[in-house]
């Protein structure tokens, strides 16, 4: 199956049984494959009139009870941006799948890029936090999908998945999970009196229970800094009181939020970060490195926020290079990769941002280049 399809595939493995979105490339196959597919779950597939109204409705459906998702690209993310604000500070479970493509504003609406890195994590104002993930195959494409429910259930939080292109569009052969196979993780609802509910105040994993609208807890959600009970707060105390709070619920999980693999990496003196569709070319790279006598292995990064700075440094901590591939010109993902490793780290990038993908001879060309600095400069 597709990339896409799979995505659309292991949403409804996961229980998503709510679709709210607007076509737009190169995303468009998962809104197709979900106007075909939930219908048949007994979901609900709505065509909005654009991303805002998207995001709000599953916004909506999240809190009417649903597992609830959008897909989208990156001029309709950056439409999203408010609304996926509202669910971090009212902490409403949701995936919102955004397929990379080259920018910037309309680009090249066809082509794979990977500068949205910086957008998913900063995208909105103040001081907030969410999960992100990125798929390097079909097979991570169904995957991290589900896994993405999970996350975004267990910890109320919005998830970000965050395909390029290129990965959306490879079609490949999947075994798909039997049912039961993989976890799925549904959100945690109260067991109190209706009377004493408060939907943000957290048990003692960081976590409040969520209840539905329609039910027989009647509560109140805001945009607006609010207090344990949903309704506006303004008091200082309070404020710190929550915006530490979104914080620390998932920084106190990060281990269990932060995912990766590793290839070829117990002998390594050259580590290759890579996401996404980078991670086909930096594999190919280190395999013909090897065959040149260069001990070259791969990181890849399917947690990308909250970013793997440790993870990062533990593997590069024997390595004399670090080369960092990416669809994007400023090395969104290189900047993350030096602020956990430090200025003295040989820190090279590969940097391609006209719509074509980064090839295992340009990775190649990357650590055989002498000048260092020139590499990290241009």
């Amino acid at each position: 199956m597709q990339g896409n399809q799979a995505i659309a595939e292991g949403a409804l493995y996961a229980g998503a049984r709510f679709y709210a979105g607007y076509p737009i490339t190169p995303s468009s196959e998962i809104a197709e494959e979900c106007s075909i597919r939930l219908p048949q779950r007994g979901g609900v597939f709505i065509q909005m009139e654009d991303e805002i109204a998207s995001i709000a409705a599953v916004v909506g459906a999240s809190l009417a009870g649903a597992k609830a998702f959008t897909a989208t690209s990156g001029p309709g993310f950056s439409l999203m941006q408010e609304n996926i604000g509202l669910a971090i500070m009212g902490e409403v479970p949701c995936v919102i799948v955004n397929v990379q493509r080259a920018g910037p504003s309309t680009g090249l609406a066809t082509k794979p890029g990977q500068s949205d890195i910086m957008q998913v994590r900063w995208g909105r104002h103040g001081d907030q936090s969410l999960i992100a993930l990125c798929p390097a195959t079909v097979r991570e494409c169904f995957t991290l999908t589900v896994q993405a429910f999970n996350f975004a259930e267990r910890f109320r939080v919005p998830v970000v998945l965050m395909p390029d292109e290129v990965v959306g569009h490879t079609r490949e052969g999947v075994v798909v999970p039997a049912p039961g196979e993989l976890e799925v993780v549904d959100r945690k609802v109260p067991t109190g009196p209706p009377a004493r509910y408060l939907p943000f105040a957290a048990d003692a994993d960081g976590i409040a229970p969520l209840a539905a609208y329609g039910s027989d807890y009647v509560f109140h959600i805001t945009s607006s800094m609010h207090g344990k009970d949903g309704y506006s707060n303004n008091d200082p105390a309070n404020a710190e009181w929550r915006v530490r709070q979104l914080h620390d619920k998932l920084a106190r999980h990060r281990d269990e939020i932060i995912l990766t693999k590793s290839f070829y990496t117990d002998d390594m003196d050259v580590l290759l970060v890579t996401l996404g569709a980078t991670t086909r070319a930096g594999r190919a790279a280190a395999l013909e490195a090897r065959a040149r006598g260069i001990k070259a292995g791969v990181l890849q990064l399917q947690t990308i926020w909250p970013f793997p700075d440790q993870e990062v440094a533990a593997h590069a901590r024997n390595a004399r290079m670090v080369v960092v591939p990416e669809m994007n010109y400023s090395g969104q993902l290189a900047g993350e990769v030096r602020k956990a490793l430090g200025a003295g780290m040989d820190i090279r990038r590969v940097n391609r941002f006209n719509g074509t993908i980064i090839t295992p001879q340009d990775i190649l060309d990357a650590i055989t280049q002498p000048a260092l600095e020139k590499v990290w400069e241009a």
